[in-house]
């Protein structure tokens, strides 16, 4: 029993690497709507990988490293695949080209280098233990998962996110996001007071009444409150 227990937050690992395999496969096959459910299926079980390993008391080396490997592909690559698949049908079959002639739509890839290295990054900084350093992948994971979505059950909202220069900026923006210097609180609680925690319960609340009023257009917006509530956040403990 004590072996079995010991794998089961890798096998969940394992299945968030696998939703990001199938998920890129989707895109290669023009379905980015599973490939959005399938991030959404991972970004559930990358949760219960950490929730699991904390209450079985089971937490590995390794498994901190398979957690960013399967994080790489999944919150990384997939949403790389996809941004770069919504980039191209953006530009009404002609896409621009810069200076040697690159491919505009490849800054789509930037999301994956930088993904590698906010990844990188995370494992061996110690000043993250509590809080983030740099947006985290799955955040960029679930704005990248929406946009599909949002083309399928918000049509009207469409042309305001699934824009040529609107994708372009959010890949160039979210890149260096994902490895700025810049702290992040994390939803972590080592007490329920509200005291301590009230910008965290600010943020579900408020989180939870723009997922009710906008659907899935609330993604987007709710990871940018985040960034801003945690800018918020830090000005605010600086000046106490």
């Amino acid at each position: 029993m004590i072996e079995i227990k010991k794998h089961i937050p890798n096998t969940l690992t394992c299945a968030n690497l696998l939703c990001g395999c199938f998920g890129i496969l989707k895109v290669f096959n023009g379905d980015l709507q599973t490939a959005s459910y399938l991030i959404g299926i991972a970004l559930l079980c990358d949760w219960l990988d950490g929730f699991v390993a904390r209450l079985l008391h089971v937490s590995s080396p390794i498994g901190k490293q398979l957690d960013s490997l399967a994080d790489m592909v999944t919150f990384g690559a997939l949403p790389a695949f996809m941004m770069l698949n919504l980039i191209e049908g953006s530009c009404t079959g002609y896409c621009t080209t810069g200076i040697f002639g690159f491919h505009k739509p490849y800054i789509a890839f930037a999301l994956a280098v930088f993904s590698a290295m906010r990844l990188a990054k995370f494992n061996i900084d110690t000043r993250q233990s509590d809080s983030f350093i740099g947006v985290p992948t799955p955040a960029n994971g679930m704005v990248v998962a929406a946009l599909p979505l949002i083309a399928l059950f918000q049509p009207e909202y469409k042309d305001f996110f699934i824009n040529y220069n609107v994708l372009i900026f959010y890949s160039i923006i979210m890149s260096y996001l994902l490895v700025a210097e810049l702290p992040l609180f994390a939803l972590k609680f080592k007490d329920f007071g509200w005291r301590a925690n009230q910008f965290k319960y600010l943020f579900l609340i408020f989180s939870l009444l723009l997922v009710i009023f906008l659907k899935f257009v609330a993604i987007p917006v709710i990871i940018l409150i985040y960034i801003l509530m945690s800018i918020i956040q830090k000005f605010t403990l600086k000046t106490h």
